[in-house]
């Protein structure tokens, strides 16, 4: 059976008047169907630019200069502009962190509902309206009927969340592409919009990919995670292995920098440094002015994969608690 979603050695490359920079940088991941994916990272990690990348929606200067992004087997980046209108928003739907940027403000809900349908399939304009009532109820809005004559003004935050997602499922996609979908949202709020996500996924066995910078949406939400940084990927694997014993230290990092493990009473614990910019990333592994077990080798040789129970880390400290790990196996049994 063919994977539904493969990225292959993704390399994106932005053009600047000081010269390119790779903003992502050998990029693998698989994602099969009814799966759920976490991108985690801080701000500058380039999980945005992978979803825009999978879409192939990223603007000038930017570009795809290397890899492949197969769905159903197929190269997102050689279909014409026609074939890929025809799998962004129907196949494939994304859902923005700001549904005031994604909301057309003159048009009603039930027009924008409509349109796109009407866009994608061969339907008349009354199917179209039962179909747009029919999401919105499955994301639970109150009086869905009178929510298609409202325009997005007239609803609250959490509400016009609900909206974006209802369009996300309009033509009910084999994948979603969530982008920050709680950032503008207050907390209480926040859960109830994953809730309502996890449970679209699982009822119409939808594919997810969610990015956020939180691993404890992560990991109430996603069955694999992915950790950037600077454009690579540091860390990936079973979301509760990556939880429970995360093994490369800004994954480690990101742990402790969560609410939950700070002392009640003291200072949230913080990652020191920030991401470097793309035009400035270091030598090596990229991390490494910001790591607390940095090695002289961290700091010339860019970390390859290494195998670390059900995950891949890219840490030579790891690869080489492995390497003693094996030295010492191999030991005990002579």
């Amino acid at each position: 059976m063919t994977t539904l979603l493969e990225v292959k050695n993704l390399e994106v490359r932005f053009g600047l008047r000081s010269g390119e920079v790779k903003a992502l940088r050998n990029i693998n991941f698989t994602l099969e169907r009814g799966e759920r994916l976490g991108l985690v990272g801080e701000s500058g990690a380039g999980k945005s630019v992978l979803g825009f990348s999978i879409l192939n929606l990223i603007s000038k200067p930017g570009y795809i200069a290397d890899g492949e992004v197969l769905f159903e087997g197929r190269n997102l980046a050689d279909l014409s502009a026609e074939e890929l209108r025809n799998i962004r928003g129907n196949r494939i739907s994304m859902i923005f962190q700001d549904p005031m940027m994604t909301l057309n403000p003159v048009l009603t809900i039930g027009e924008q509902m409509i349109e796109c349908l009407m866009t994608h399939r061969k339907i008349s304009k009354q199917d179209a309206r039962k179909i747009a009532l029919q999401k919105l109820q499955q994301v639970y809005i109150p009086s869905p009927e009178a929510r298609l004559d409202q325009y997005p003004h007239e609803l609250s935050g959490g509400m016009r969340q609900r909206v974006v997602i209802a369009i996300g499922l309009l033509m009910d996609p084999d994948i979603i592409i969530a982008d920050e979908p709680t950032t503008a949202l207050d907390v209480t709020i926040q859960a109830e919009i994953m809730e309502l996500m996890l449970e679209l996924c699982e009822r119409n066995n939808v594919a997810l990919i969610l990015i956020t910078h939180d691993l404890g949406v992560v990991s109430q939400v996603t069955q694999k995670t992915i950790v950037m940084y600077a454009g690579r990927v540091i860390e990936q694997g079973p979301t509760k292995e990556i939880i429970n014993d995360a093994q490369h230290p800004y994954t480690q990092g990101l742990m402790n920098a969560l609410p939950q493990m700070a002392v009640p009473g003291q200072r949230l614990n913080q990652i020191q440094g920030s991401m470097p910019p793309l035009q400035r990333i270091p030598t090596g592994c990229a991390f490494n002015p910001r790591c607390n077990y940095v090695l002289e080798i961290c700091k010339h040789n860019l970390p390859e994969f290494t195998q670390s129970g059900g995950c891949q880390v890219a840490c030579h400290m790891v690869a080489e608690m492995k390497r003693e790990e094996k030295s010492a196996r191999m030991q005990e049994e002579v």
